[in-house]
């Protein structure tokens, strides 16, 4: 039995079995690569699902993370700490971008989930209950986020949900029109659709949902766990279209590895929730803090937002200078991409990724999803473009 398999065998004995079996046991990683159990090397084109934006064991990173844990780990949030402050005032700073001076205010947690959850409680705060949502979202797993999911197969088994979601088609501005009305709380939606296989929302689509909102008192909450963070090559990928959310959620690649989650409110909504009415015990503490710091430290150090404009262009570029017959189109922007295939093969072309030593995802039957660490080169990026064909093939 390989190291692998032995790990496996316990895992299948102590985990519940809602991941279904996994495909690798990982134990180190450096840069853009890591290694299995049975010391076989991955090029990580997946990054932990957009979270390890520096990649893996990042030199500023180890040095924060030991230097803060070694100071001031945990507090809980009956007290503050100078990291809280810090993030919070960056984060705030980074959403009211094309609206400076606007009032925000942030609550830190632990995931996107959680931040979902969060901007959730905050629309109720409104006195409306009515949430636009889109088809083909994802907002999470827990009760409330999932609630704003559109995919039945992760609603239904957990019905009854909380009530008054209505899903409109992404990206029809009619239909957004007709949805949405005086009852409305909040329009939540995502720039871009990943967990659809990575569909992009236009700008126009981005400033029509702010004026229907306007029009109506309702809140416009943009979800940006996944493309937050310089994953577009912006610090938010809602910023291009000139707009200021009421609501923006964080997560994923603003801790790079370290759990972390933010809601960001604007205007009158950054009072909504009021003393006693949201928490979270390890929400915003030091280590944490500190490690959302670092991440937006080194993306602005290392001028990341143009590196990840560069090497996603790039392999756009590449991949469809293949001409290959079952590629039809490469979506994102920045370092999320989805790569469009003729036919149903994606989740066996992700198979043989992985023999060929690439990870990647196969959201969706036709799209493999590529969301690499924000620090990749064009040489790494080419070395899967080379392989691709063959991973088409057979």
């Amino acid at each position: 039995m390989t190291d692998t398999a032995a790990w496996l065998q316990r895992y299948d004995a102590a985990y519940m079995p809602n991941f279904g079996p996994p495909k690798r046991v990982l134990v180190r990683g450096q840069g853009c690569r890591v290694w299995d159990a049975d010391g076989r090397e991955y090029l990580d084109l997946l990054a932990g699902i957009a979270v390890n934006s520096l990649g893996h064991a990042h030199p500023a990173m180890v040095a924060a993370i030991s230097e803060q844990i070694a100071t001031l780990g945990h507090i809980s949030n009956l007290y503050t700490s100078p990291w809280q402050v810090e993030l919070s005032e960056r984060l705030d700073a980074l959403v009211t971008t094309n609206a400076p001076g606007t009032e925000a205010r942030v609550f830190l947690c632990n995931s996107g989930s959680e931040a979902n959850d969060t901007g959730f409680k905050l629309t109720r705060r409104t006195g409306r209950t009515k949430i636009v949502a889109m088809e083909g979202s994802f907002h999470g797993r827990t009760v409330g986020a999932v609630s704003l999911t559109a995919k039945a197969a992760y609603r239904e088994p957990f019905e009854p949900l909380p009530a008054g979601v209505v899903f409109v088609p992404y990206g029809d501005v009619a239909a957004l029109e007709a949805a949405v009305d005086d009852d409305t709380a909040a329009v939540v939606l995502e720039p871009i659709q990943g967990e659809s296989g990575v569909i992009v929302g236009s700008d126009d689509y981005l400033r029509a949902a702010r004026r229907i909102t306007t029009e109506h008192g309702a809140l416009l909450w943009v979800d940006e766990v996944q493309t937050g963070i310089a994953r577009t090559g912006e610090w938010l990928a809602y910023l291009p279209s000139g707009i200021t959310p009421d609501v923006v959620t964080l997560a994923k690649g603003l801790g790079a590895g370290i759990p972390i989650g933010a809601c960001i409110a604007t205007g009158p909504a950054a009072v909504l929730l009021g003393p006693g009415s949201h928490g979270s015990t390890f929400g915003g503490n030091p280590l944490a803090s500190r490690a959302g710091l670092t991440v937006l430290d080194v993306i602005e150090a290392d001028g990341l937002l143009a590196h990840v404009r560069e090497v996603g262009d790039h392999l756009a570029d590449a991949v469809m200078a293949l001409g290959h017959p079952e590629i039809v189109e490469v979506t994102g922007r920045g370092l999320l991409r989805g790569i469009v295939l003729a036919h149903d093969i994606a989740a066996a072309a992700n198979d043989r990724a992985m023999e060929a030593g690439f990870l990647i995802n196969a959201p969706r039957p036709d799209r493999l999803r590529i969301a690499p660490p924000l620090i990749i080169t064009t040489a790494e990026i080419d070395t899967f473009v080379s392989a691709l064909p063959s991973l088409l093939e057979g």
